[in-house]
């Protein structure tokens, strides 16, 4: 039983130096398991127009570019990270308002429509580049 166990720590060690060659040591693994995480934690949620936000988009004429989806993708993101629920989204033309646990646009205003208008039930807001 004794010479068992010595000489299953001769294969032990060979094991483990195998492992430490092909996967490298501890911290390696541990950093890049962080790295791993840290990048699933930074991609940011698709963001869909309700049925009301596109109408109102087409008629306003706000135009729904992959640049824009990703610019309110990107909010919705950092919404999250702050815990709000109903967010307003800013730039200098237009704005929408956004339902961040859904991921979901509620609506959208123009410019126009923004002036003397008061923005209710929001939580956050999120100024645009």
């Amino acid at each position: 039983m004794i010479d068992r166990i010595s000489g299953s720590s001769s294969l032990g060690q060979q094991v483990q130096q195998t492992m430490q060659a092909s996967t490298g040591t501890f911290g390696d693994l541990l950093r890049q398991r962080m790295e791993q995480l840290g990048t699933e934690q930074q991609t940011t949620p698709t963001v869909e127009f309700s049925k009301h936000a596109q109408q109102r988009a087409e008629e306003r004429g706000i135009e729904m570019t992959d640049d824009l989806m990703s610019q309110l993708a990107y909010s919705v993101g950092k919404a999250q990270e702050k815990g709000a629920k109903n967010i307003l989204v800013l730039d200098a033309g237009r704005a929408f308002i956004v339902n961040v646990p859904q991921n979901r646009v509620i609506t959208a205003i123009s410019q126009d429509e923004m002036r003397d208008n008061v923005f209710t039930n929001i939580d956050g807001a999120v100024l645009l580049k």
